[in-house]
């Protein structure tokens, strides 16, 4: 693709000559037929030694692009880079209609224009809409909405009632819709709670493999527009999460935790149940979430890494704190007592 044509498509200035640009790579590996980018000002010094073709870089950097390179300038050049990973993509090949092995409930409706793979299985009164794609050994239960251009990898697993937005992925083995964890304790052990509600997901979200999303209790799961999540997500029934919200991978939501819009967790976080997390909040990686948080900002929690030996030791006085804490409220007591005698 020329660098004029993908600047130009990109609605940013291209800097140099017209290369034609056959993929993306790294800064430090890319070779004078690539496109590279630099984001961060650490990056800088591995820019003045690149063989890359064509760079993405901002407009200040400009002057450090080396001879016979070009450059696109781009405010926001991470987010020019994922932008242009649009064009280099290898395209998949779809066939339109519905595989043979597949099984199609009489009752269920599948657009004309869907791709529907080997070994699916779709059940009654579901919808599929235009223009989705549903992978090989696709699972989908009864009564769920997919809306179109949305796009189920293979081996995804749908139970009943849960409604996909237009434009969403859903990875390989992802489960949506399983009970979430309900059971009421009696004298001859645990009685179950069936979940009677669904899971809504909106548009243009992206959740990914091996990630599970409990059906709702009562109400419905719910996931907002444009939310991204990563593999092995757990969220529990009945969570609510805001619109462009991020989760990393290993990420658990106990049941009924309420995530607001534009916040990210990071690798790990654990959040209790029955909590509210306002808009704008990072929670930064392996934290743990025991209340509520109703100021954006980022939170974190757990201790930071050290050698074992020194970790142990610190361990040992993290126990003696509630002592240390008593002993200094009676020296506090002891020291106030002896400035009134004075």
């Amino acid at each position: 693709m020329l660098a004029s044509l993908l600047a130009r498509d990109l609605q940013l200035e291209l800097i140099g000559d017209d290369l034609d640009v056959s993929a993306i790579a790294p800064i430090q590996t890319a070779s004078s037929t690539e496109l590279a980018f630099v984001s961060q000002p650490r990056f800088l010094s591995q820019l003045a030694s690149t063989d890359a073709g064509v760079v993405i870089v901002k407009p200040e950097w400009q002057d450090k692009v080396p001879k016979g390179c070009a450059a696109i300038l781009a405010s926001d050049p991470y987010l020019a880079f994922a932008r242009a990973t649009h064009y280099f993509a290898a395209a998949s090949h779809v066939l339109v209609g519905t595989h043979p092995s597949a099984q199609v409930h009489p009752e269920a409706r599948v657009d004309a224009s869907a791709s529907i793979g080997p070994n699916v299985v779709i059940g009654k009164g579901t919808e599929i809409g235009a223009n989705v794609v549903v992978g090989a050994n696709v699972s989908i239960g009864g009564h769920c909405r997919i809306a179109p251009s949305s796009r189920l990898e293979a081996g995804v697993v749908l139970y009943s009632d849960v409604h996909i937005g237009q434009g969403c992925r859903i990875h390989s083995n992802a489960v949506i819709g399983s009970d979430g964890f309900g059971f009421a304790p009696s004298p001859e052990g645990w009685v179950k709670i069936e979940q009677l509600g669904g899971v809504r997901i909106g548009n243009d979200c992206d959740i990914g493999a091996n990630t599970v999303i409990d059906r709702g209790a009562l109400q419905h799961t719910v996931l907002g527009n444009n939310v991204i999540i990563d593999n092995l997500v757990q969220i529990a029934h009945n969570c609510v999460i805001g619109d462009h919200t991020a989760i990393a991978a290993c990420v658990g939501l106990a049941g009924s935790t309420v995530i607001g819009r534009h916040c990210t967790l990071a690798g790990g976080v654990g959040v209790v149940g029955h909590l509210k997390i306002c808009d704008n909040v990072h929670v930064t990686a392996m934290s743990m979430v025991t209340k509520s948080i109703d100021e954006p900002g980022s939170y974190s929690s757990g201790t930071t890494m050290m050698p074992s030996a020194q970790w142990r030791k610190s361990a040992v006085r993290m126990g003696q704190l509630e002592d240390l804490n008593k002993r200094v409220q009676q020296l506090e007591r002891l020291l106030n007592m002896v400035t009134r005698d004075q």
